[in-house]
């Protein structure tokens, strides 16, 4: 990977890491056109990236993360994203091995965006708008949805979007609590991947995502580089994304999934 490629990869993170069409399956697919989806140094560079597009969440939401005398906040997300990490952990080595095929993460994409088509008729009557009025309960429901995004291509924003809604959120809390509840779901898999997974087969040797890092000084560039991307990239598509959902809703998400999804498919299937 070069550090075009780097950059466009951080792009493409930063654009759809908080929007409900899938950031694995667009950097995958990324991937794929430049021939590089095998290169675990990528695999893993997919993941770590993830880490600049969660600082963008703290920084826009700097009060709610730094707000120490609402400690209700914080258990909220502890509670949230239990589900996540204990699934996410038995099934590490089936969803790796999803990542490796494109066409069922095109089919997701589809299947996603035709939910997305009918979600804002089907949840119509939502009543919570603020933070405070989630109970424990529903953070725990919500971060249940939020596993559906362990199937590449599903969408860990569209999940939890969508549980939120089905728990009473409007349209803009649930958004906002699926990008509060990113910052630990997302610090987790991206600490694992680099510190804690040391089974990346990289120059023929299996190490950990730091070392691969720390290998070389164009890794430490593109890994630099990429979250600084993904953090700036992010920050403006999170600011879009609420006003566009507040007046538009999901339908025009839905719609690009299943138009990208079938295209994807078929690239796929040739």
């Amino acid at each position: 990977m070069d550090f075009i490629q780097a950059i466009i990869l951080a792009i493409v993170e930063g654009l759809t890491e908080f929007l409900p069409i899938s950031s694995t399956a667009h950097m995958i697919f990324t991937s794929a056109i430049y021939g590089t989806e095998k290169d675990e140094f990528v695999k893993m560079f997919q993941v770590s990236i993830q880490f600049g597009a969660i600082l963008s969440v703290v920084a826009l939401y700097w009060r709610k993360f730094f707000d120490f005398k609402s400690p209700k906040f914080y258990i909220k997300l502890v509670l949230a994203v239990i589900p996540a990490l204990v699934l996410g952990k038995l099934f590490d080595d089936k969803i790796e091995a999803v990542l490796e095929s494109p066409k069922p993460i095109a089919l997701m994409l589809i299947f996603g965006g035709i939910v997305l088509l009918f979600i804002d008729k089907l949840f119509k009557k939502t009543w919570i708008q603020k933070e405070e009025d989630i109970t424990n309960k529903k953070a725990v429901t919500i971060g249940f949805w939020q596993c559906l995004a362990m199937m590449p291509g599903t969408s860990r924003s569209a999940a939890s979007i969508i549980g939120g809604m089905q728990q009473g959120l409007t349209r803009k809390m649930a958004a906002e609590f699926s990008f509060f509840l990113a910052v630990p779901t997302m610090f987790a898999v991206t600490a694992y991947s680099i510190f804690l997974k040391d089974d990346w087969e990289y120059k023929g040797i299996k190490q950990t995502g730091f070392e691969m890092i720390m290998s070389s000084n164009s890794n430490i560039m593109n890994f630099v580089v990429g979250n600084v991307v993904a953090f700036i990239v992010a920050a403006l598509a999170i600011k879009f994304f609420i006003g566009f959902i507040e007046k538009y809703g999901f339908k025009v998400w839905g719609w690009y999934r299943v138009i990208v999804g079938i295209i994807l498919f078929s690239y796929f299937s040739m």
